[in-house]
């Protein structure tokens, strides 16, 4: 018979639609600029960034993504794509006379803020982090880096 303390509350299944919603963003974007690696490098020189960043970036956006929607390492995921929105709107999208540019710039940093209360509030008990937390013999190290 299952107890009360082992079903999923509300605020773990909220956690769950949120860090799925805020990783989707990434997952697409990170499969589409992967998908076509060519164009993706060409973009990336024009706005004078090498291909290793345009590969990091898919990187970024891939891993981190997946580390937020499936709650593994996801406060790290987490702070990683954060850092990543403050940077993208801090370093692309500010020429405030484009309502265009405006609107990239305000929706980085909703997202960034997003993704900060994720670091702060952890993934929820629907996670891999949570399932790894609960295994015997864990080193310590990594106890932490799951909470």
């Amino acid at each position: 018979m299952e107890n009360a303390s082992s079903r999923p509350r509300l605020a773990d299944l909220i956690l769950l639609l949120g860090r799925l919603l805020l990783s989707l963003i990434f997952l697409h974007e990170g499969w589409s600029l992967a998908a076509d690696i060519t164009a993706t490098i060409d973009t990336f020189a024009k706005l004078g960034l090498s291909a290793p960043v345009a590969l990091a970036t898919i990187a970024l956006q891939i891993g981190a993504g997946l580390s937020v929607a499936t709650g593994l390492l996801s406060r790290l995921g987490a702070l990683a794509l954060a850092l990543f929105c403050l940077a993208t709107a801090l370093l692309f999208h500010t020429n405030f006379e484009s309502q265009n540019e405006l609107l990239h710039f305000e929706k980085d940093l909703a997202i960034a803020g997003g993704m900060f209360v994720l670091v702060a509030s952890g993934a929820g008990s629907i996670s891999i982090d949570n399932l790894l937390r609960r295994r015997a013999g864990m080193p310590p190290w990594l106890r932490a880096a799951l909470s």
